[in-house]
C-alpha cells in the first residue's frame, strides 16, 4: 500500500505547528527554506499507530541554503530572526544553513560529508530513506526522492547515498523503539 501527497499534506496539516510554520516561514524570506524531518513523517506514523498526530516531536526542522555567508554567525542571525517570529509558538524550531552543514558535521557525527549543494540534498542526506521528505514553504511542493510508499508501510532502509553509515542502525532503532510495528531492512 502506498501514500499519496494529498494524504501526507493532509496528515502534515493535522500538526498545528506545521501549519503556522508553513503558512509563516516564507516571510523569513528563506531561500529554498523547507519544513522537514520528523514533524513531517512522524504524524504519518502516529496516524498509522493511533496516536495524537503530534505525539513524539519534539522539534520542528526547517532547511535553507545560503552559501554567500557559511559563518555561525549568519547562520545565528536567521535563527534570532525565527525565534523572534516564532516566540508566540510551544514548539522547539531547529533552524540550520544546510551551505555550513559540512563544517560541523564530523564533529557531531564522527564523520566528514562532502558539502551540501541545496536544501533538497540536505533532505536527501538522511540516513532512513522513507525520513527524506521536505515541503518547500515558497510553494507547497513536496521533496520525497525515495517516494513516500516505505513511509506510509513503515519500511526503515538505508538511505542509498548512506547505505554504510553505522548510525543508520541506531536512527531505525530508535523509531522503532517509538512505533513498534516498524520494519528494519538492510540492504534490500
Amino acid at each position: 500500500m502506498s501514500l499519496s501527497e494529498a494524504e501526507f499534506l493532509h496528515h502534515v496539516r493535522s500538526v498545528p505547528t506545521n501549519v503556522e510554520l508553513l503558512a509563516r516561514l516564507p516571510e523569513l524570506g528563506l531561500s529554498q527554506c523547507y519544513l522537514t524531518a520528523g514533524c513531517l513523517f512522524q504524524p504519518v506514523w502516529n496516524h498509522r499507530s493511533g496516536n495524537d498526530p503530534a505525539w513524539g516531536i519534539s522539534d520542528f526542522d526547517v532547511f535553507y541554503f545560503d552559501d554567500s555567508d557559511t559563518s555561525y554567525e549568519a547562520e545565528d542571525a536567521v535563527i534570532q530572526r525565527a525565534a523572534s517570529a516564532f516566540a508566540d509558538l510551544d514548539a522547539v524550531i531547529e533552524i540550520r544553513n544546510q551551505a555550513r552543514v559540512h563544517l560541523w558535521y564530523e564533529q557531531k557525527f564522527g564523520r566528514p560529508i562532502a558539502p551540501i549543494t541545496s536544501s533538497e540534498d540536505g533532505i536527501g542526506g538522511f540516513l532512513v530513506a522513507c525520513t527524506c521528505v521536505g515541503i518547500n514553504v515558497d510553494t507547497g511542493d513536496l521533496h520525497a526522492p525515495y517516494g513516500l510508499g516505505d513511509l506510509w508501510n513503515g519500511i526503515l532502509r538505508p538511505n542509498p547515498g548512506n547505505i554504510d553509515d553505522p548510525l543508520f542502525t541506531r536512527k531505525a532503532e530508535s523509531y522503532r523503539t517509538r512505533w513498534p510495528w516498524l520494519t528494519i531492512r538492510h540492504g534490500d
